[in-house]
């Protein structure tokens, strides 16, 4: 998480700037909302779009992290065009985008420990950066419908403000081989990732040390475990066909962003035959990624979880 990384920084005395990607024109290699934290110790993290435009401010946040006492809050155009009068980018995609950039030092922790806590419980805030101030405040559904919202008056009269909703989690129902390297890269990815098993004293549930979450329950009761929403992803590959039926059954009429389950294409055609015979329609049962993953080759437990975590972040940018 890039806020935790920017609390660490500065826990070991270095200064942070986060640069924020706020608006984009056209086609641009940057998003709103996209995220960079470049640190006074040389150290990285987060992307605002790659690149040589990327570089060339990275370079120039490390240079004011260098050279300024107090680093201050400032707005940056990049016009990605190489017949722009003006903020060329470097790069020729012919899009426009805004970047903020947010100076942290050590009297930014309250801020920090703020967002951070925030964002690992869940809570419901509107952050909102202005060039001299940052604040956390709690919101409503209404209150968040317009965000990420960006007003700037200049390069250094600006404000930004977007949400920070419940953490984009994965529920893995089965904690065998491959809910390790799952885990691990859903991590990299800023997913929350908690992980269910039955089986007591299994050596890759005691493993795996990349799970936020990891608990022995009962199938019976998977339900209860997730909450339902467009940021929650449900992935089944528990060790047998009727556990994976058990917890299957509990979300398919569900809001969730992803449903998928582990399995053969004749294992599967097996058990969506006896849940459309149990009085499930066709339609909840073809909502089911199954099999799970990306058709990318492939047969090694990481292989395997690289193909589940690449189709949840296709199903993130849906």
């Amino acid at each position: 998480m890039i806020w935790q990384f920017i609390h660490e920084q500065i826990s070991k005395g270095s200064k942070v700037y986060l640069i924020i990607v706020t608006e984009t024109i056209g086609s641009s290699p940057g998003k709103v909302g996209f995220k960079m934290a470049v640190s006074s110790s040389g150290e990285l993290k987060g992307s605002i779009g790659g690149g040589i435009m990327e570089y060339k401010l990275v370079e120039m946040a490390r240079k004011l992290l260098k050279t300024e006492e107090t680093p201050k809050s400032f707005a940056k155009r990049q016009v990605h065009n190489h017949d722009a009068e003006e903020d060329k980018s470097g790069m020729i995609c012919s899009g426009e985008q805004t970047q903020i950039f947010v100076p942290f030092s050590s009297e930014n922790i309250t801020d920090l420990n703020n967002i951070i806590n925030a964002v690992q419980q869940s809570k419901k805030g509107i952050i909102t950066f202005t060039n001299n101030s940052i604040k956390l405040l709690d919101y409503n559904n209404k209150s968040a419908e317009n965000l990420p919202a960006f007003n700037m008056e200049s390069a250094d009269s600006w404000n930004y403000s977007e949400s920070i909703n419940i953490s984009e989690t994965v529920y893995i129902f089965g904690a065998g081989h491959i809910s390790v390297p799952l885990s691990q890269i859903l991590s990299m990815l800023d997913f929350r990732v908690e992980v269910f098993d039955n089986r007591k004293e299994l050596v890759t549930f005691d493993q795996n040390s990349f799970a936020h979450k990891k608990e022995i329950i009962d199938y019976n009761e998977a339900e209860k475990y997730v909450t339902e929403g467009s940021s929650s992803y449900v992935a089944i590959m528990t060790f047998g066909h009727k556990f994976d039926e058990t917890v299957l059954k509990q979300f398919l009429n569900k809001k969730l962003k992803y449903l998928g389950m582990i399995g053969s294409k004749s294992k599967v055609k097996e058990i969506f035959e006896e849940l459309v015979k149990q009085g499930y329609t066709r339609e909840q049962v073809e909502r089911v990624c199954s099999p799970i993953g990306l058709p990318i080759g492939g047969q090694t437990p990481a292989e395997i979880a690289l193909s589940i975590a690449a189709q949840m972040i296709q199903y993130r940018y849906k």
